[in-house]
C-alpha cells in the first residue's frame, strides 16, 4: 500500500483578496441600499441584496479556507478540507435564493410600477460596476482551479453584468420616462444570476455527492493503470475531492510479482503531475481472490467500479466460480 505525500496541499492564499472584496461590497450594499429606498428603485434594491448575500458567500469562502488550512485531527482525518466544497454549495444556493426574491418582487412592480429616480440609479449602480469587477479581478487567477475561489469570482463578475444592466436602465428611464423598466431589468437580473450559478451549483453537488472532480478522466486514469507494467487488474478504483483544491485516488491493483517502492512512488507521481491527483494510495494484491476483476458490474448497484470481464493471462489463475460471481466483497 502506498501513500503519497511529496506535495504541497496548500490552495493559494486570498486572504487579502476576501478582505478587501468583503469590505468594498459591505460599503456598497448600505449605500445602494439607501440610495435604493431613496428613488424606489427596485432594481437598485434587488442588487443591493444580491450583494449583500455576495458578502456572506465570500466570508462563508473566507471561512472554508482558513479550516481548509488546519491539521488533521483523529476525528477528522481529512482535516476540513470538505469544507470548501460545502460553502460552494452553500454559495450556489444563495444565489438561487437571490434570484426567488428577485422575481417575486419584481412580479408585483409590473403590475403597479413605482416612479424612480433614473438618474440616482445610473450613478449608484455605476458605482457597483467598479467595485464588481474590482473584487472580481482580484480572484481572477484562482477560478479555473478552485471551486470555492471560482464561486467567490462568478458571484462578483454576475453583479458587475447586473449593475452594467442597472445603469442602461437608469438612463433608459431619464430619457423615456418607462418606470416599468425597473422590473423588467430586475427580472433580467435574475436570469443573469441564474445563468452565472447554474455551473456552480451543478459541480458543487456533484463534488458534494463524492463524484470524479470535472477535470479528471476516469477512464483514462483507468487506462493508465492497467497499462503499467506487471499489473493484471484494476478493481475498486475511487476518485473524489477532498477539498475544491485537492483531489484523491485509491485503488487496488493486482500484480503477481507484487510492486516496489519506487513503482508506488513513480506512480503516484504520474497521477499527480498528468490527473491532478493530490493523494494516492495504491493496494497492491497478488491473486484475484474475490474475483472482483471478474465480476459484471451491473450498472454499477451495489458492485465495483471498474466492474468490467478482463482476460488474464494464462499464468494467472481464474477463481473457480468465474461464471457465477457474487458481487465484489470490497464493495458490499
Amino acid at each position: 500500500m502506498a501513500h503519497d505525500h511529496g506535495h504541497s496541499h496548500a490552495a493559494t492564499n486570498f486572504n487579502r483578496a476576501f478582505a478587501i472584496g468583503t469590505i468594498l461590497n459591505l460599503i456598497f450594499v448600505v449605500i445602494e441600499a439607501s440610495y435604493g429606498l431613496l428613488s424606489h428603485s427596485l432594481a437598485l434594491i434587488a442588487d443591493a441584496g444580491h450583494n449583500l448575500s455576495d458578502v456572506m458567500t465570500l466570508l462563508l469562502a473566507w471561512g472554508a479556507m482558513a479550516l481548509a488550512n488546519r491539521s488533521a485531527t483523529a476525528r477528522h482525518t481529512f482535516g476540513f478540507k470538505k469544507g470548501t466544497i460545502l460553502v460552494s454549495l452553500g454559495s450556489a444556493l444563495f444565489l438561487c435564493m437571490a434570484i426567488a426574491i428577485i422575481i417575486w418582487e419584481a412580479v408585483g412592480r409590473l403590475h403597479t410600477p413605482v416612479p424612480v429616480q433614473g438618474m440616482t440609479i445610473s450613478v449608484v449602480a455605476a458605482i457597483g460596476v467598479a467595485i464588481n469587477t474590482a473584487t472580481a479581478l482580484l480572484f481572477m487567477a484562482g477560478r479555473k482551479n478552485d471551486l470555492n475561489i471560482r464561486g467567490a469570482f462568478l458571484h462578483m463578475a454576475a453583479d458587475a453584468a447586473v449593475s452594467a444592466g442597472v445603469v442602461v436602465s437608469g438612463l433608459l428611464i431619464v430619457f423615456t420616462g418607462w418606470n416599468i423598466l425597473d422590473p423588467m431589468i430586475s427580472i433580467a437580473i435574475a436570469l443573469v444570476i441564474l445563468f452565472a450559478g447554474w455551473g456552480l451549483l451543478k459541480d458543487s453537488l456533484h463534488l458534494t455527492m463524492a463524484g470524479v472532480p470535472f477535470q479528471i478522466d476516469a477512464t483514462a486514469v483507468l487506462d493508465y493503470l492497467t497499462g503499467l507494467p506487471g499489473v493484471q487488474c484494476v478493481h475498486d478504483l475511487h476518485i473524489w475531492a477532498a477539498s475544491t483544491t485537492e483531489n484523491v485516488l485509491t485503488a487496488h491493483l493486482i500484480m503477481q510479482s507484487g510492486g516496489s517502492d519506487e513503482f508506488l512512488h513513480e506512480t503516484a507521481e504520474y497521477l499527480h503531475h498528468h490527473f491532478d491527483i493530490h493523494h494516492t494510495t495504491i493496494q497492491i494484491e497478488q491473486s484475484d481472490i474475490s474475483g472482483a476483476c471478474h465480476t459484471e458490474n451491473n450498472n454499477g448497484q451495489g458492485r465495483c467500479w471498474p466492474g468490467r470481464n478482463i482476460t488474464l493471462p494464462k499464468a494467472f489463475p481464474e477463481p473457480a466460480n468465474v461464471r457465477g460471481n457474487p458481487p465484489c466483497s470490497h464493495c458490499t
